[in-house]
């Protein structure tokens, strides 16, 4: 995990920019004549600013210009204000993580590489969500725990370049059907991502028309957001040069099911000589659980409902999280539950040390997913240190029980619009104090903004203001 400084110094910037150059002199021996800095905004939209190969030494050393206004873009790219961010004055610089720059192989001469914005003054921004993120790991490592996380990433894919969605495979659900139809274009895809180092770990057809999932590889969760960046832009470049169209928004269709932005979590010792490694598995706590495990998970599990401000970030995210539709609507866990808004998966028996983690399924692909691990790890944390216990796990359909039994058991419902998630986001001060001020203000006008903005609209007309902007 490279390192993010709260302040660029001058030692800081003579050693990027020198690792720099050399990583220009190799980018340019692999024909790349430009390089993508990337960061996610506060509506999840990735944005950029690009350089010629022969100015990251620059970039990496002196950062590149932006206006800090992008925290309060909407994502139709009017842009509202917050106590801490708004209107045309001011700069930042993006430097680029330079243990991240990769070619990508979806967009030959070209590389991408996620920045981190600093002010002029060379301290860390403090909407920054890589920085937010990487606070947020070490803050787990001091208490001698780390993470590992990945993102599964579901799209739908229409055919042709039109506003309307037009599934490309109309195959049934989870059909071999569909990977006949799109053959080529799943091959060049897998193909593009190893060559990006991503680690595949399976892909297939989903539930909706046209729609696909592609799981990779656990990573410390700075990479696991990284990847899901990186991930996402491939598949987006791929299904272009295919002449179709990638849509991940959370409701692509209002009378269809929603692309997930799932997110699996698993909480390790930081010195295996403790004990076992992966404290989701091993123990003596629920379905195989240790304590640590289970406080962690009891974290996360409490603070679902504000969670969802930065996990289901968009007014679409209300049209999909609804119940039984495999989105976990309701505030409970259970094992292999996939109605349940946190599932535990234990993995089969003999690869549970290294398999079990906790999989977050109401959160989805507008999520910024540097925001969306730090509020996690936060939660989890905040866990941790009360030593929480969890309920006993729903065995079923959280739905098809009367709501005198949802409430014997604690099984309450996660909010139901945008606005409900952003009233218990602000309330929260363990997320407060993780993210800062100045995120859970931005956050909170931005998703406020969103919701004025689509106020009077259809889900129609909110699933086709949304379908290409993620």
């Amino acid at each position: 995990m490279e390192q993010i400084p709260a302040t660029l110094g001058g030692g800081d910037r003579a050693q990027m920019g020198a690792r720099a150059a050399e990583t220009a002199r190799r980018l340019a021996g692999q024909d790349v004549v430009a390089v993508a800095l990337t960061w996610v905004d506060v509506s999840g939209i990735t944005r950029t600013k690009t350089v010629p190969i022969d100015r990251l030494e620059h970039a990496a050393t002196w950062g590149v210009g932006m206006s800090p206004v992008f925290d309060v873009y909407l994502l139709d790219d009017s842009i509202v204000s917050g106590r801490h961010i708004g209107g045309p004055v001011g700069d930042l610089r993006l430097h680029p993580v330079l243990d991240r720059v990769v070619p990508m192989a979806a967009l030959p001469g070209w590389a991408q590489a996620p920045a981190v914005r600093f002010a002029q003054d060379g301290t860390v921004h403090p909407l920054d969500a890589r920085a937010v993120l990487y606070r947020a790991v070490v803050r787990l490592g001091e208490i001698g725990w780390e993470a590992r996380a990945a993102f599964e990433i579901e799209w739908a894919v229409s055919a042709g370049d039109g506003d309307a969605f037009v599934p490309a495979a109309r195959g049934p659900a989870y059909g071999m059907a569909r990977i006949t139809e799109l053959s080529g274009y799943l091959r060049e895809l897998l193909a593009d991502l190893a060559s990006t180092g991503v680690t595949v770990l399976q892909l297939h057809p989903e539930y909706a028309a046209g729609q696909f999932e592609v799981s990779v590889a656990a990573e410390d969760p700075i990479a696991a957001a990284d990847t899901a960046v990186l991930v996402r832009e491939t598949v987006r470049a791929v299904t272009q040069r295919h002449g179709m169209r990638a849509s991940f928004s959370p409701k692509v269709e209002a009378d269809s099911v929603g692309n997930g932005g799932h997110v699996h979590l698993s909480l390790w010792r930081g010195n295996v000589v403790d004990g076992p490694g992966n404290a989701m598995a091993g123990g003596a706590g629920p379905c195989g659980m240790s304590a640590y495990g289970e406080a962690f998970t009891a974290g996360i599990l409490r603070r679902l409902p504000a969670l969802l401000a930065i996990g289901a970030p968009a007014v679409a995210s209300y049209l999909r999280l609804v119940p039984s539709h495999w989105a976990g609507a309701f505030a409970c866990w259970g094992l292999e539950n996939r109605e349940a808004a946190l599932r535990f998966i234990t993995g089969v028996q003999g690869e549970r040390d290294e398999a079990a983690n906790l999989e977050i399924k109401c959160f989805d692909p507008a999520a910024n997913p540097y925001l969306a691990l730090a509020a996690l790890l936060a939660a989890g944390r905040d866990g941790l240190a009360a030593g929480l216990t969890l309920p006993e796990p729903v065995g079923v359909d959280p739905a098809s029980l009367t709501e005198d039994e949802r409430m014997a058991r604690g099984i309450t419902p996660l909010p139901s619009s945008l606005g409900a998630a952003v009233a218990a986001f602000e309330q929260d001060d363990v997320l407060r104090d993780a993210l800062g001020e100045a995120v859970v203000d931005t956050v909170a006008a931005v998703r406020r903004g969103e919701a004025d903005l689509l106020a009077a609209a259809t889900p129609e007309q909110v699933a086709a203001a949304t379908r290409w902007r993620h």
